[in-house]
Formats: C-alpha cells, structure tokens, sequence
C-alpha cells in the first residue's frame, strides 16, 4: 500500500507544479533575478560539463529510451487487455510528473524570463515597411560582400570546408568574442552533438533542437552547411537560458556574426536575409522583387539547394508534427507559435538602429 501511496503522491504531484508553474510564471522580473540569472547558469553549467565529454548525443539516446517506453506501456496495456488499469495510469502520469517538474526546473521556466531586448538595452518595437526595406537593403550588401570575399565570383555557390566539429570549435570562438560585447553571452562547458536521429529531423523538418535533460545541443547533421553555423549558435543560445526562438535566433545571428571566420559570417546575413526577405515579401511585393535582383546569383543557388534539400523529406506527417509543435510553443509564453522563429526581424531593425 505504502508503494501505491507513493506513486499516487507523484501523479498528484502533476497538477500542482502546473499551478506552481502558473503562479510563478506571472513574474518575469522574479524568473529573471532569481532563476535565468540565478540557478539556472548553474544547473546549465553543471549539465554540460556532465555530458559535454561525451562524444555522441546522449540526450538523443534518453529520448530514444522515453519513447521505447512509453511503447512498452502501450503495448502491455492492450496486451493484457487493460487489467490493473489504475495502477498503470497512475504509473504513467509518475513519470510525466517527473519529466514536467524536471523540465521546468531544468530549463523549461526561460520561456517566462523578461524580453531580450530588455536585457540587451534597447526597444524592441513595430516596424514599418520603409524600415524593413532599409534594413534588408543593408542585409543584402553584407551578404553579397562575404559571397564575394569567399568565391571571388558572385555566380559561384558559397561551399563550406568545415567538419562539424570544426565548426562547433568556431561556434564556441564565435561566443567568445560576442561576451566582449555583450558579457550575458559568456559560454562555458561546450556540449553541442550531431544528433543521432538526424534523419529523423529531417523529415520533420527541425534542424537542430535542445535537450532540457541534457543540456546538449543537437544539431541535424544532414542539413547544407551553408546554415550550419547559425542553427549551432541557435541551439546554443537555448542553452544559455535564451527560450523564446525569436530571441535565440537573434542571439544565434550575433554569434555567427561576431566570428571571425568568413564561412560564420556568410550564414549569420544568410539567416537574417532569409528572414527579412519572407517579410518583405509579405508586406510589399513590389519591393520584394526588385530586392531579389540586388541578390547575388550564387546567394539564390544557395538557397535553391537549401530548399531542394528539405523538399526531398516532404511527408504527411510533417504538418502535424508542426502542429504539435505550435501547440508546445503556445503553451510556454510564445503566442505565435512557431511564427515566433520569424520574429527576429523585429529585433534586428532594433540592433541595427542602436549600432548605427
């Protein structure tokens, strides 16, 4: 009885860190002094100094275990045709109890941290169309700079030579010479893995994501390398307590472009590009398309392989997996779901202002 008690104390234990996260989540000052600055670099910290030494995805193999249980569970549950179907629920919600408090404690309260911009010192406001254009005129000729200063040629496709583990080394140099200007993005204790279910990833349709259990961050090691760069910094600045995917985006164009290696800061206005020219397009077609044609040809095969390489994983299940993944997004403080990625604008038109 007592071992019954104790498991149905976990399953209880479930609706309370809700309402505990609910009650907490509604100060973003506490969160900011106490948790996203206070605890959690530590508990950062600590995690990937635990599993950063380890050569391959170790959070991929957890996940791996989770599902082959979750499984398991199923499979007994119609096996023994839902005897003792109490006991196997009050089971189940034990180890979602688990996972949930874990998550939260771990990481998963970043969601509620006060805006970036906040902690960058600058407003972070609408834009209008006119800023946009200006902005992504700028993008263009930065992006057509650094094609140029690597292939010498600009119908030539930009060809990365690194290994992934060369440029998760530059990734880590590219933090440290951002902490020189802004010090909150100090990385210590690298733990960035290739995933192990990069197929997986790749149909769909993620690029890289990080592990709140492990405190690694996995990159999809199929994806063009040409965007390599920037999707590891994005999963690096979710390590460092950045959430919010607008944010770690933002966070991930500043590192790649505080590199100094060319190939680094070729993807960090590739990404930026990528992200103001899809908003252009919507705001103003007309000016959209006079944009493209300022675009250096090698730039557009770029991206023409980039978006051959993910239409090649199109399958039925994508969609609601993106779903799903909205869903998840919602929940945790980004009302836009999985718009939020394309949010970044808004806070490269700031960053761009305040450095001119």
């Amino acid at each position: 009885m007592k071992w019954h008690q104790k498991h149905l104390f976990l399953a209880v234990l479930l609706p309370v860190q809700y309402l505990l996260i609910q009650l907490v989540s509604s100060n973003p000052e506490w969160i900011e002094k106490y948790y996203a600055t206070g605890f959690y670099p530590y508990i950062s910290k600590f995690l990937r100094l635990i599993f950063g030494w380890i050569p391959f995805s170790f959070g991929d193999i957890v996940l791996f275990f989770l599902i082959l249980l979750f499984v398991r569970f199923l499979f007994l549950l119609i096996w023994t045709k839902f005897k003792n179907f109490k006991y196997k629920i009050v089971h189940f919600f034990d180890i979602i109890s688990i996972l949930y408090g874990c998550f939260y404690l771990f990481w998963g309260l970043n969601y509620y941290r006060e805006p970036l911009s906040k902690n960058l010192g600058f407003e972070q406001k609408k834009y209008t169309t006119d800023e946009l254009v200006s902005l992504t005129t700028h993008i263009i000729q930065q992006l057509n700079s650094a094609q140029i200063s690597i292939t010498k040629n600009d119908s030539l496709k930009v060809e990365n030579p690194y290994n992934q583990k060369e440029m998760y080394e530059i990734a880590v140099e590219s933090y440290q010479n951002l902490a020189h200007t802004y010090p909150q993005f100090q990385y210590a204790f690298p733990s960035i893995k290739s995933s192990l279910m990069s197929l997986i990833q790749s149909y769909n349709g993620t690029s890289g994501y990080f592990n709140p259990l492990t405190g690694e961050a996995q990159v999809n090691a199929r994806i063009p390398k040409t965007s390599y760069p920037t999707t590891t910094c994005h999963e690096m600045a979710h390590q460092l307590g950045f959430a919010a995917e607008n944010e770690a985006n933002f966070i991930g164009f500043l590192a790649a472009n505080s590199s100094n290696d060319v190939y680094f800061t070729y993807a960090s206005y590739r990404m930026a590009f990528g992200y103001c020219i899809a908003e252009l397009r919507k705001r103003d077609a007309e000016k959209f398309t006079f944009l493209m044609k300022t675009v250096n040809v090698g730039i557009l095969k770029d991206f023409k392989e980039s978006f051959d390489f993910w239409e090649q994983y199109q399958n039925p299940f994508e969609p609601y997996i993106k779903k799903g993944y909205d869903a998840y997004l919602k929940a945790n403080n980004q009302q836009k779901g999985v718009d939020s990625y394309n949010y970044v604008v808004d806070l490269l038109i700031s960053y761009f202002e305040v450095k001119a």
